[in-house]
C-alpha cells in the first residue's frame, strides 16, 4: 500500500499530445513559474478559499463552509470552468488530493491501451515524493512495467532531484522558454539557470526526452536568439529531439489575448534553422 499524497488538477485517461503514443496524463496543481504564455494558469496556485467562485457557479456545485473552505459537490459539477474563469488568483476549487494507490488503480483500468504515463502540471517536480513513488509503483508492477514514465517540466528542478528520479523515470520533456536570461525572466518571472543546468544534466544521464521551444513573437523569436539557442542545444547534445511550438493565445489569462501568435511561416522557418544545424529529430507544431 502506498498512500503518498498528490495534489492534482485533473487526469486524462488518454492523450496523444503529451508524449509518444497513447498516454495517461496527470496534471498536478502548483507551479513555481508565472509564465506570460501559460495556457493552464489555473494550475499555478492552490485555492485560497476566498469564495469568489461560489455564487457564479451555474450548477450550485460550490459552497463555502466555516474555515473558510470552498467545498465541491462533484455530483452537481459539470466541469463548465466558470469557477476557473472568475478566479483572480490563478487557481481552481476543483483541485484535489489523491494517493499513489488511487492513481495506480485508475491506470490499471486502461493500461492495456496505453503506451505510458506523463506527469505534467503545474510543475510536477514540486511534488517529488508523489512522482517518485508513483513511477516506482509502475515499474514494480508486472502489469504496468511496460508503460514508459515521463515528466513534462519547466526544468527548474535541481540536479539532485533528477538523479533521484532517474532510476524510475524514462525521460523528461523540458520547456526552454528562452536562452537569454532577461527574456526568460520576462516570460516566466524566473531565472533560466536551473533550466539550462537541467537540460545539460538530463542529456548527460540519458534522461532528456525532448526540449520544447515555445516561440513567442517579440520575446524569443529574433534570428540572433534562435541561432544562439540552437547553437547552445547542439553543444549539449546534437542528437536531442527538439519540438518547435508556436504560441497560441487561446487559454491565456484574460487581458493577455493581445499577445501575438506565432504563425506557421515563423515556426516553419525556425524549424529549418534547427534542421540545418544538424538536428535530425525535429517536430514543428
Amino acid at each position: 500500500m502506498n498512500t503518498t499524497p498528490g495534489r492534482l488538477n485533473k487526469v486524462l485517461r488518454f492523450s496523444t499530445v503529451d508524449g509518444p503514443g497513447n498516454r495517461f496524463v496527470i496534471f498536478v496543481q502548483g507551479c513555481n513559474f508565472n509564465c506570460v504564455n501559460c495556457h493552464n494558469p489555473y494550475t499555478i496556485a492552490d485555492c485560497n478559499h476566498c469564495g469568489l467562485c461560489v455564487d457564479p457557479c451555474p450548477e450550485g456545485a460550490l459552497d463555502i463552509e466555516p474555515g473558510p473552505t470552498v467545498v465541491v459537490d462533484l455530483a452537481a459539477c459539470t466541469s463548465c470552468d466558470v469557477c476557473i474563469e472568475v478566479c483572480p488568483f490563478d487557481s481552481t476549487p476543483l483541485a484535489y488530493e489523491t494517493s499513489v494507490d488511487e492513481i495506480i488503480d485508475q491506470i490499471r483500468e486502461t493500461s492495456k491501451f496505453l503506451s505510458g504515463i506523463t506527469i505534467s502540471g503545474g510543475e510536477a517536480t514540486l511534488q517529488p515524493d508523489f512522482v517518485f513513488d508513483l513511477f516506482s509503483a509502475v515499474k514494480a508492477d508486472p502489469d504496468l512495467a511496460h508503460l514508459t514514465t515521463l515528466v513534462d517540466t519547466n526544468g527548474s528542478a535541481p540536479v539532485a532531484l533528477w538523479d533521484r528520479l532517474s532510476p524510475v523515470m524514462d525521460g523528461a520533456m523540458v520547456d526552454l522558454k528562452a536562452l537569454d536570461e532577461t527574456a526568460h525572466i520576462q516570460l516566466t518571472g524566473a531565472s533560466n539557470g536551473p533550466v539550462l543546468e537541467s537540460i545539460r544534466h538530463l542529456a548527460s544521464i540519458g534522461r532528456l526526452s525532448e526540449v520544447r521551444l515555445l516561440i513567442m513573437p517579440g520575446y524569443n523569436d529574433d534570428a540572433a536568439s534562435i541561432e544562439k539557442t540552437v547553437s547552445w542545444l547542439k553543444s549539449v547534445d546534437p542528437d536531442m529531439r527538439i519540438v518547435v511550438i508556436g504560441f497560441r493565445n487561446h487559454g491565456v489569462r484574460p487581458g493577455l489575448e493581445y499577445l501575438t501568435e506565432a504563425d506557421s511561416e515563423l515556426t516553419g522557418r525556425i524549424g529549418e534553422v534547427v534542421r540545418n544545424a544538424g538536428f535530425q529529430d525535429v517536430l514543428v507544431v
